[in-house]
């Protein structure tokens, strides 16, 4: 029986650059389903309920989308705010390298 592909959401604010771009450098990894959105209601592909139900782990981009998604999806997290994680490096900026180990590193916001 085949595990399931893990379910990753990267999210920005107006998901124009960072969160489609790091859904595009994933998308093709073996095992993994990408999606991207963004939190403010303007976004090319606004955040939803539906994506915050579908996604294992959501890659948020900075502190202020994490703090849109508990206050405002509350619902959708299903009591699971430890599914959201933050996509950072040392030095504040994405961190969007396939070559770390095929996923995303998480770094808590």
């Amino acid at each position: 029986m085949k595990a399931r592909d893990r379910h990753y959401l990267f999210v920005c604010s107006q998901n124009k650059l960072r969160s489609p771009t790091a859904e595009q450098i994933f998308a093709d990894h073996p095992g993994i389903e990408t999606l991207s959105a963004g939190t403010n209601h303007d976004a090319e592909t606004p955040l939803d309920n539906e994506m915050l139900r579908w996604a294992d782990t959501i890659f948020v981009m900075e502190k202020t989308h994490r703090s849109k998604i508990q206050q405002r999806f509350r619902g959708a997290l299903g009591g699971r705010p430890d599914r959201i994680s933050g996509l950072r490096s040392p030095r504040r900026r994405i961190i969007v390298a396939p070559t770390a180990a095929d996923t995303p590193r998480e770094d808590p916001c």
